[in-house]
């Protein structure tokens, strides 16, 4: 290998360790400063441009897996761009390797910018631009390093200093990256630490309180024995989660706060304190998220303690003329939720619990609303602190801005857990099972069809509240061959499951489930 091409390699690790520095010791800042790392305000900017289709194509095909893919998409082209400019930064000439520097500064700038202008659970500016501006320090430093040991200068009898025209430095070089590397590695270990170990301090100084007002224990037979069944009730661990934020924020129970304004005769300002002190009620609800398509995993069961909003809105003494309220997370996303919804009866709550426990940082730690009966997206705002009384006319939502609709009932849908699509079965006495949902409704009857059979009608599991799933089972005997099981739900108002498909945008899919099996 000629010695050009060597500088050429030896420039590319250089940059691309460079880059590596710079995040890992960006994302240590990010822990210790509690602002954005730079890839995550790059990643929040990405996805509120991202057209309508391809944030609904993300949650579809990716699932919960989006988030990590694009940081890791951010993160490679960072680190590419940084190896091609190390690349250049071998050259023998100098205006092209302060060119290298130069595209290091401007990758800097960038997250910089982000940090400052894209949604972020810190609100002070000058702690947004820390962990993005030691990223920028630390990528333009460390490519000059690299390029000055990969053109290192020598001394001319004149007394000046003249640039070496061929070979490098190979132990300044060495020194140099191993320094970076040890840097950023250290700065990543450190973050992975500090972030573990804040986050967990934090949860565990709240202590889940009694609630006033206690949810029944729930029915013996809700649960259907039968394996691959979704459980009633869906642990913290898979519960599905569907937001925006590459990084879950981490919040201090002593520094949290909500106001409660608008179009009202009383504000709140509320501490953790204040909230947990007021009378709490427990239920059980089924949250549902509007991406949900038909027969997806997008949905789950828990049990929550927290305040009545209805409670917090007599209070505060709604004025005449209101019908919204607009709810805002520590990170600046709006949601937009009809009042009426929180004040007919129906047991909205801010929530400070689920299933015995403080909420996950993952769902809203240390406070979120929970709507029986509405999709996520009008009503499920996670680290609220903002609550605001105001007229739909009067504002737009985040949600809405992209194309969502403004008013989201959740629609009656039925899915089949068991058996799997594809799935082989024996001959013989069979069972199918699964589960049905219509929230502030409740499930009246399931109907399975084998085939292009006739309906047939399942048997229920015990119902819990109207504002649950209710599970089914159902036997037949399974003849050997290709088969389609379909299933179909009624509400308890007697309205059938629409069978007329439509995709989650704008208000949630429709369309009965079915799955494809063989039996043998």
């Amino acid at each position: 290998m000629s010695e050009k091409a060597i500088r050429r390699a030896a420039g590319g690790l250089g940059g691309l360790i460079a880059a590596g520095a710079a995040l890992g010791l960006g994302c240590l800042a990010a822990d210790l400063s509690g602002g954005p790392w730079p890839v995550d305000a790059v990643g929040v900017q990405v996805i509120d441009w991202s057209p309508g289709p391809v944030k609904d194509w993300a949650v579809r095909e990716l699932g919960t897996a989006d988030r990590t893919l694009l940081r890791i998409g951010i993160s490679v082209t960072l680190v590419l761009v940084a190896t091609v400019a190390g690349v250049l930064g071998s050259s023998a000439r100098p205006r092209v390797r302060r060119g290298t520097v130069g595209i290091a500064a401007l990758l800097g700038a960038v997250g910089i910018v982000f940090a400052v202008t894209s949604r972020s659970a810190t609100a002070s500016v000058v702690l947004r631009l820390v962990p993005a501006s030691v990223s920028f320090v630390v990528a333009v430093a460390g490519m000059y390093l690299v390029v000055r040991a990969l053109n290192p200068a020598v001394p001319v009898p004149s007394g000046g200093e003249q640039e070496r025209p061929a070979g490098f430095d190979r132990r300044r070089f060495l020194l140099t990256v191993s320094a970076l590397a040890v840097a950023g590695a250290g700065g990543a270990g450190v973050s992975s630490l500090v972030s573990a170990g804040t986050g967990e301090a934090a949860r565990a100084k709240f202590r889940v309180p009694r609630p006033t007002d206690r949810a029944p224990a729930i029915p013996a037979g809700a649960q259907v024995e039968v394996p691959g069944v979704a459980r009633f009730v869906t642990p913290n661990p898979k519960f599905y989660r569907v937001d925006t934020l590459l990084e879950v924020p981490r919040i201090n129970p002593d520094q949290w706060e909500l106001r409660v304004h608008g179009m009202v005769d009383k504000e709140l300002r509320l501490s953790l304190g204040d909230l947990v002190n007021r009378r709490l009620i427990e239920r059980d609800i089924t949250l549902t998220c509007v991406s949900n398509e038909v027969g997806g995993p997008y949905v789950g069961t828990a049990r929550w303690i927290g305040v009545s909003i209805a409670d917090l809105l007599a209070e505060s003494g709604v004025r005449s003329g209101a019908d919204a309220v607009r709810s805002t997370s520590v990170d600046g996303l709006t949601i937009g939720t009809p009042l009426s919804a929180l004040t007919d009866g129906r047991d909205a709550m801010l929530a400070v619990a689920m299933n015995g426990e403080p909420l996950p940082f993952e769902h809203g730690f240390p406070v979120r609303m929970v709507v029986p009966g509405l999709y996520g997206y009008v009503s499920a705002t996670k680290w609220i602190v903002d609550f605001e009384v105001t007229r739909f006319q009067d504002f737009t939502a985040y949600w809405t801005d992209r194309g969502w609709a403004v008013e989201a009932p959740i629609k009656t849908a039925s899915r089949i857990d068991v058996p799997k699509g594809f799935a082989t079965l024996k001959a013989g006495p069979a069972v199918a099972a699964g589960v049905a949902w219509a929230q502030r409704r409740g499930i009246r009857k399931v109907e399975v069809q084998v085939d292009d059979g006739p309906w047939q009608q399942a048997q229920l599991a015990a119902q819990d509240t109207i504002d649950t799933w209710r599970q089914w089972t159902f036997h037949w005997n399974a003849t050997p061959g290709t088969h389609k099981l379909t299933v179909r739900a009624t509400d308890a108002t007697g309205r059938l499951q629409t069978a007329d498909q439509a995709p989650p945008r704008p208000n949630g899919s429709s369309g009965l489930h079915n799955v494809v099996f063989m039996v043998e």
